[in-house]
């Protein structure tokens, strides 16, 4: 089992930034692929960024690409997402994810899809206000 636990959203104003943390506890964090979603309201889970298990690749929809970061720190179980530049539509819930199994061969294709990961965080509320 990974619990996870995600932590740093809150209210900001547009062109601001925020950064998200997700702390990880229970199985090797180290060999677990990450993602980040997120959901607004009456709209389905949708992928944001992803970290394969070594950190050696990222991965970015097109709506956050060059503005959100993905990271991992492996001594601190954390996986992280620098967001910047933020918008009002960037406004949801998001959240931290894990990848069903160790060792996940992650590719553009697969990170996408929720049901590639077996181990989701409760959620953190981000707000941007125009």
């Amino acid at each position: 089992q990974v619990q996870l636990v995600e932590s740093g959203g809150g209210l900001v104003q547009a062109e601001g930034s925020l950064r998200l943390s997700c702390a990880a506890s229970g199985r090797t964090f180290s060999s677990y692929g990450m993602g980040w979603f997120r959901q607004a309201p009456g709209k389905e889970r949708e992928f944001v960024a992803a970290i394969s298990w070594n950190g050696g690749s990222t991965y970015y929809a097109d709506s956050v690409k060059g503005r959100f970061t993905i990271s991992r720190d492996n001594a601190k179980n954390t996986v992280y997402l620098q967001m910047t530049s933020l918008k009002p539509e960037d406004t949801a819930v998001y959240y931290c994810a894990a990848h069903r199994t160790e060792y996940y061969p992650s590719s553009p294709y697969n990170v996408k899809f929720p049901g590639e990961y077996g181990y989701w965080g409760q959620g953190t509320q981000v707000t941007v206000s125009s």
